[in-house]
């Protein structure tokens, strides 16, 4: 059951704070490895709002990624906040450690299952993906040819 708007969120120190105006648009697990190392935790679990419906209270701050992934995090405590990924526009991730109630926000899906660490055992029937949960368009520029 997913929490009614407004949605709350904030780093450990609380310096940074998030409220969504709008229902989250996702909600999953990722084992992908650059989840993994990102949250230092054996899986990452997020739920996705619309940008605009976000307004932040502190600036958190922001490492670019590979993949035109930016993660987000709080410089006084260190919390991870979430990410935006450029092949999503309009769309922002943010960590279930930095809800304010995460149990609100149950996981839907697995992403990046064929990267789920083995001794890692999560016994439900959701949806599994081999890949992203969250479908990416593709691009064709001649970089990528």
């Amino acid at each position: 059951m997913t929490a009614s708007a407004p949605h709350h969120g904030s780093c450990r120190c609380g310096l940074i704070s998030a409220e969504a105006g709008s229902p989250p648009i996702w909600q999953s697990y990722c084992h992908c490895r650059d989840c993994r190392k990102q949250t230092g935790a054996p899986v990452m679990a997020f739920v996705g709002f619309h940008t605009d419906s976000l307004t932040w209270f502190g600036e958190p701050r922001n490492w670019r990624g590979a993949g035109g992934v930016t993660r987000m995090f709080c410089s006084h405590c260190g919390s991870q906040i979430g990410y935006t990924d450029d092949r999503l526009p309009g769309e922002i991730y943010l960590t279930l450690g930095f809800m304010d109630e995460p149990e609100s926000y149950p996981p839907a899906s697995h992403a990046f299952v064929e990267r789920q660490l083995p001794f890692l055992h999560l016994t439900d029937d959701l949806p599994r993906f081999d890949g992203f949960s969250v479908e990416r368009p593709t691009k064709t520029t001649e970089q990528d040819r």
